[in-house]
């Protein structure tokens, strides 16, 4: 793994025949039609694919029957299961089913129990709602099946509205049809999952590989503008859009490690499971691969725009960013490659490339100019860095190569017990809790347009407090986002209802039109908000003339009710308990420093004993990375707040840049592992410990906000800087002088990196302490 190679082909064994894979019988293969490949490589078709035959299956059904006031309850039902759905393997998604079923029959039958009662279902329905939200705080799959639960529950009483009123869903059937459609239509599309999952249980896990490459070559790309040798260049931007970018690595990162733990997981129980074999394994060591390309690709070995000064009148950096960006479009290649079961051939460009490079700064060395010593000893600890990374872009491109070495373990973060899931609930049970506060103003905001529905349209407003549930997200610019949102394409979905209604009366085609709306929202509602509301707009009006034939006398009503909930929500999230995300931006700094110093520790063991791609590490490198993706959000949330409450926004901004400057260094050290430093890294060691515990006592006093303190020599950071790189200095100008204690080259070289990097870490310390002065914190 450790050579770069010209050429690898990625020859899966589902490259070999469209038929019998091991994602299920008669996959498109390679030599199958092209456009039927794209089609099935995208996760979009997919998901469409299911809801299509779920809807269709549906109306169809009612047609058969003739009873197309069916529908209506039928189509709800399929969608709340739907929202309620999951990445999982076949058992766990079973498991997910029973609870989505037993959830969605106390809400549908306790919603028909109350609707008669308004007071006991405004009460009933606040007290669900929060309810439910606070079980999101067990895991995302829980979490989707709460708000499915709690959307079912007004569809519930939408249904149970019409079916009184305009609709013969209810009366002759018994008092009890709509709450059993609604659980027909849940389980329809239940059954559809699970069978898919039986049927295609790889499909998941190839597809966010394959967004996880393809991440991963976005950010590659984005790193080669850092090395662009142009004078005046803001790197500090590019910097801030760098640490945005690793953000969404680090969520594909995670997505992909949920996706492959929830199937290799089925295997046994809570303890040490087999190791996977055939695909899964391959699939496995395409997951480390890329913690490994991350791990690389997010290293930085010195300031690069302080090297367009040096090294001003030389290519050498123009030829690092065309290896970084060539390896970037590697990346891409690996990833359209697992969508579309094809060969991965590489053309040696980067082999070439590297070569390039190399030459370069040999030539640069002949030179022996004094002034070139440190930029040039970075330059070659870049090389063999981006010479690994092409190795592992390598060993990607032949996944089925075997087990992978070291520990191959994962981290279960999935509750263990019912004691394990209440504690992490009873963790969010306070005031301060972004989760608690987004609960109680989700179920006040619901109680309030429940109230306004009662005094404006007591029998068909429900759309009120169904607009004010789908508007009101956890941040306030979310929130607001969705209110444009959801009034633009509500409005859009009621014109656009209102001219299909004039053009085609017919009630099949209607039908069609109604299925189509169905699959389009849900191809658009994670992605394109606005059409995705003018989809189920759509969908509600074709369903609604269905039943009753009189579509038209919704347009107006759904308006008005989308607007009135939709101000209800921004109110609410205004107002009631509102989480400003300036209040927490301190808290959230403080936890990515202190990841960070955990991180800095794992790595300077890992070279007092040796390299050992271990579970702890893996661990520490991964929570690192998380919080400082956690404050790239937090800080993009903040910039969508009204200005009065944006506090320390340019201190955020400086902070997110100080600390994925930091970790690209932390990463740089981890990145050049490999044996025992020895006796010569005493140095390197000790600066090393001074500097994590620094970073430790930063995270303390910014917990403290405005009553802390960071104590101590606020500039003994430089002078550990200092003194290391004088140091690497020592060692040898260019690479010579190994001496007998640092036990041969490599060893001196994985010493003068040891020093060169814990150096820029030193001084990064001291950058930091100079940001959280912003932030009431009193340093000296």
């Amino acid at each position: 793994m450790e050579k770069a190679t010209e050429t690898a082909t990625y020859t899966a064994k589902t490259t070999t025949t469209p038929a019998a894979t091991a994602d299920g019988p008669a996959l498109p293969g390679p030599e199958g039609p092209g456009w039927l490949r794209r089609l099935w490589a995208q996760d979009a078709f997919v998901y469409s694919l299911r809801v299509f035959i779920a809807l269709s299956g549906a109306m169809a059904v009612c047609w058969w029957r003739d009873q197309v006031a069916l529908v209506t309850p039928l189509f709800l039902g399929i969608i709340a299961s739907a929202l309620a759905e999951t990445d999982d393997s076949w058992r766990g998604r079973l498991r997910a089913v029973l609870v989505m079923l037993g959830c969605f029959a106390l809400a549908a039958f306790s919603v028909q129990i109350l609707l008669p009662r308004p007071a006991w279902f405004v009460a009933g329905l606040a007290l669900s709602t929060f309810g439910f939200t606070m079980l999101g705080a067990i895991g995302e799959r829980y979490r989707a099946i709460a708000s499915a639960t709690v959307i079912l529950a007004l569809y519930a009483a939408i249904s149970a509205s019409g079916a009184s009123s305009h609709a013969p869903v209810g009366g002759a059937a018994g008092a009890w049809q709509v709450p059993l459609l609604l659980l027909a239509g849940a389980a329809w599309y239940a059954l559809l999952s699970l069978l898919w999952c039986a049927l295609f249980p790889h499909q998941p896990v190839r597809q966010n590989l394959a967004q996880l490459y393809d991440q991963l070559g976005a950010y590659l790309r984005l790193k080669a503008s850092l090395f662009e040798p142009v004078r005046g260049v803001d790197v500090e931007r590019r910097r801030l859009a760098l640490a945005q970018t690793n953000g969404r690595v680090v969520a594909a990162l995670n997505a992909t490690k949920e996706s492959i733990f929830s199937r290799w997981s089925t295997g046994g129980g809570g303890g040490t499971r087999a190791l996977p074999t055939g695909r899964m394994l391959r699939h496995l060591n395409l997951y480390f691969l890329a913690q490994d390309i991350h791990e690389r690709a997010s290293s930085s070995h010195h300031h690069y725009n302080a090297w367009a000064d040096v090294l001003f009148h030389s290519d050498v950096l123009y030829r690092c960013q065309r290896v970084l960006r060539l390896q970037g479009v590697e990346c891409a290649r690996i990833a359209q490659a697992l969508q579309m079961h094809q060969p991965f051939l590489r053309d040696g460009s980067v082999a070439r490339a590297m070569d390039d490079l190399l030459g370069a700064i040999a030539y640069l060395e002949a030179q022996r100019r004094a002034e070139w010593q440190r930029p040039l000893r970075s330059l070659r600890a870049l090389a063999r860095n981006l010479a690994t990374l092409d190795g592992q872009l390598d060993a990607a491109a032949h996944p089925e190569g075997g087990e992978r070495g070291g520990d191959s373990s994962l981290l279960d973060r999935s509750p263990r017990s019912l004691a394990d899931a209440w504690e992490r609930v009873r963790a969010q049970l306070r005031p301060g809790a972004p989760l608690f506060r987004h609960a109680v103003r989700l179920s006040l905001a619901l109680a309030a347009g429940h109230g306004s529905m009662q005094l404006i349209d007591p029998v068909h407003g429900y759309w009120i407090p169904l607009a004010t549930l789908f508007v009101c997200q956890p941040t306030y610019g979310a929130t607001l986002a969705r209110v444009a949102q959801r009034i633009a394409g509500t409005a859009v979905g009621l014109v656009v209802g209102w001219a299909l209604l004039r053009l085609f009366p017919s009630l099949p085609l209607q039908a069609l039109f109604a299925v189509a709306a169905g699959v389009l929202f849900f191809v658009t509602r994670t992605t394109r908000y606005l059409t995705a509301t003018a989809a189920i707009t759509l969908l509600v009006l074709m369903c609604f003339n269905q039943a009753t034939g009189e579509a038209h006398a919704l347009i107006l009503p759904r308006l008005l009710d989308t607007l009135i909930g939709s101000a209800i929500a921004a109110v609410a999230m205004f107002w009631v308990l509102p989480d400003w995300q300036g209040r927490r931006l301190a808290a959230v700094a403080a936890q990515a420093l202190a990841a960070h110093a955990q991180y800095l520790r794992e790595i300077l063991s890992q070279y007092a004993t040796g390299k050992v791609d271990d579970l702890d590490y893996r661990l520490a490198r991964r929570n690192a990375h998380n919080a400082d993706a956690a404050l790239s959000t937090t800080l993009s949330h903040l910039l969508q707040e009204p200005r009065h409450v944006r506090s320390h926004s340019l201190a955020g901004m400086r902070m997110l840049v100080a600390s994925h400057t930091l970790l690209n260094y932390l990463s740089a050290l981890g990145a050049h592992r490999a044996g025992p430093a020895g006796p010569a890294a005493d140095l390197a060691q000790e600066a090393g410990a001074y500097a994590a515990g620094r970073l430790e006592a930063v995270a303390a006093a910014l917990r403290a906000r405005g009553h802390g303190v960071l104590t101590g020599d606020a500039v003994r950071a430089e002078g550990w800087a200092v003194a290391l790189e004088q140091a690497a200095d020592a060692m040898g100008p260019w690479g010579e002088g190994d001496g007998a204690e640092g036990g041969g080259a490599a060893r001196a070289e994985t010493v003068r990196t040891l020093q060169t990097q814990v150096g820029l870490v030193c001084r990064q310390v001291g950058v930091i302490e100079g940001v959280v002065g912003e932030w009431g914190v009193r340093v000296g």
